[in-house]
């Protein structure tokens, strides 16, 4: 097997704007006869991988668009599962689904996840790297003597059925008509609508447009399609996108209900503190994003957090990140704001039949505030009564729309800042429109833009959505360091605790009746603020003594006993 592969980045090659395939010319092997880089019939380059040596990585460094990527691959792994073409994204090894047991995955985007769950339920057959898709008896005999042969064997004679719930759950309106239960009852193949409907609160939306419902309802819709198919293996590619906590936490507990002897679960998702109440098993994918993804073996779901977290996977002896990732403790005090930026008072204030309740509060410079809360409770209202004060401010919604416009446009002035295309890996985007951006680019686009505007006040609604857990914390990096650059403030809506632990000084927390009324409390410090959530909630968190990552304790253990009756619902 070859020890070392090189990526081509066909949409980054730019024969013109290197003066003409430089790659090619500085090519070592090429200089020496041999055609290791070359001209494709498509008019970019492609590369020879069984002729280039180490030293072609010469030609990737020189190539002034990135276009070019050279890998050296672990001595052990395997030969690829899947290769997407000549010189593209290649993917090593599997997860395998675990009956009886929910098994998560996790890991950074574009780097095979998604890939994975089509292979494993049939609707992408591997390839091993060739250039045709391989027979079921070539995938049997590929997998032989490994628990993956037993799968694929029981999936290649019907004896598995699959249930699959695509990532992006907001294309269903625009390749579907009618309502809800006109949707729900086409896949009910177990007759179980009406059940699983309560289960998942979605009673009150049956009769709507399947077009006119909001995101955390399309999940919890498009979950329910999901288990209403008759199946023993169900995939879940993110199922708490656009969900609140309280959302994501009952959603948890219905997929962990769906595992028995008899069913497998295995999910994708980004949000750790879920991830960890929800999984029993963890599989770690590493590599690198667009170019090449590998699946660690099954660990439990602490030790498998934890090691992503490390960046090292001990047992493997393999290290896929430089820094391990830490969460310090809870902030015990405020950082010190020069002035007071803007305030509210205590008020009510109604949006159609929706009555919003306000204390009185106010934002300082350099502060960012944090908000919680149930979806449908007023958080979007109170950011628009924020965006009426007199102050330029800049807002990143909830929902982002992609158009032709080119990324290059868009952030105009995002472009001058080195910091904000760093953090958020941008450079290669900018010639790409935004309705041809993956949900993960299109928001770091639009995190970028916000930020780049000339503003007092940053609101950002949900900036955690559809992100990886590296993206996320490089998210609130970015914004905490430059808030403290700009003396700006920031208001961040969001439902990922984890995220807004890492990034909040303060936090507002939001109560009342969804849809009906809200009441806004705060700002408090930060763990005064989540003790205050999550007394509503009825939940404790802990920290984990290795990382310090917050963790939801078991309904009714000994720690969540002990936590709530101490009132450090926190820790």
């Amino acid at each position: 097997m070859k020890k070392r592969i090189m990526i081509v980045h066909k949409d980054r090659c730019n024969p013109v704007g290197c003066g003409g395939y430089l790659c090619m010319r500085v090519s070592p092997s090429n200089k020496m006869g041999k055609e290791a880089i070359v001209k494709g019939s498509d008019g970019k380059v492609e590369v020879n991988e069984d002729v280039i040596t180490d030293a072609d990585r010469i030609a990737a460094n020189k190539c002034p668009f990135d276009a070019l990527s050279m890998i050296n691959l672990p001595e052990k792994l395997t030969n690829p599962i899947h290769r997407f073409g000549k010189n593209g994204f290649v993917l090593f090894k599997l997860p395998i689904p675990v009956f009886g047991k929910v098994t998560g995955i996790i890991g950074r985007n574009g780097i095979g996840k998604t890939t994975a769950l089509k292979i494993l339920s049939g609707q992408l057959k591997p390839n091993m790297a060739s250039e045709n898709e391989a027979s079921e008896d070539e995938i049997i005999d590929y997998f032989k003597g490994s628990e993956a042969q037993s799968y694929f064997e029981k999936l290649f004679n019907k004896k598995i059925q699959i249930s699959y719930k695509p990532q992006q759950v907001d294309l269903i309106p625009k390749n579907y008509n009618g309502t809800v239960n006109e949707l729900l009852e086409h896949v009910d193949e177990k007759k179980e609508l009406k059940k699983i409907a309560k289960q998942l609160d979605i009673e009150k939306v049956l009769d709507h447009d399947i077009k006119k419902i909001s995101g955390g309802e399309l999940q919890r819709v498009a979950i329910a399609a999901t288990v209403l198919k008759k199946a023993n293996v169900y995939f879940f590619d993110e199922p708490t996108s656009y969900l609140d906590i309280k959302q994501r936490l009952k959603v948890s507990k219905f997929l962990r209900d769906l595992a028995d002897e008899k069913t497998a679960v295995l999910v994708v998702e980004h949000d750790l503190i879920i991830l960890d109440y929800l999984a029993d098993l963890i599989h770690i994918v590493y590599g690198k994003e667009t170019e090449y993804g590998i699946f660690s073996g099954l660990k439990s779901s602490k030790s498998g957090i934890n090691s992503y977290l490390s960046g090292m996977l001990k047992e493997e002896n393999i290290q896929f990140r430089s820094k391990a990732i830490n969460f310090g403790d809870v902030q015990a005090f405020t950082k010190q704001q020069e002035s007071e930026l803007t305030n509210w008072s205590k008020e009510t204030v109604t949006f159609g039949k929706f009555k919003l309740n306000t204390n009185e509060g106010s934002i300082k410079n350099n502060e960012i505030v944090g908000i919680v809360g149930e979806n449908g409770i007023g958080k979007t209202c109170f950011v628009k009564l924020i965006a009426k004060k007199k102050l330029k401010i800049s807002y990143k919604p909830q929902y982002l729309d992609g158009s032709e416009e080119l990324v290059r446009r868009v952030l105009k002035n995002a472009i001058k800042d080195t910091t904000i295309m760093k953090h958020l890996e941008l450079e290669h985007l900018l010639d790409k429109q935004l309705n041809n951006l993956s949900g993960g680019e299109l928001q770091r686009v639009m995190i970028a833009k916000t930020l780049a505007e000339d503003a007092d006040l940053v609101l950002m609604d949900e900036p955690s959505a559809y992100l990886d857990i590296e993206q996320r914390l490089a998210v609130s990096k970015l914004i905490d360091e430059h808030c403290g650059i700009t003396e700006k403030a920031a208001i961040i809506v969001d439902h990922d605790l984890l995220f807004l632990d890492h990034i909040s000084d303060n936090l507002l927390v939001f109560e009342g009746v969804p849809a009906d009324e809200g009441n806004v409390t705060g700002p408090f410090p930060l763990k005064e603020g989540m003790n205050t959530f999550l007394e509503e909630l009825n939940i404790s968190f802990r920290r984990d003594e290795e990382t310090k990552r917050p963790r939801a304790n078991k309904p009714d253990s000994q720690m969540d006993r002990k936590q709530k009756q101490s009132g450090n619902l926190y820790a």
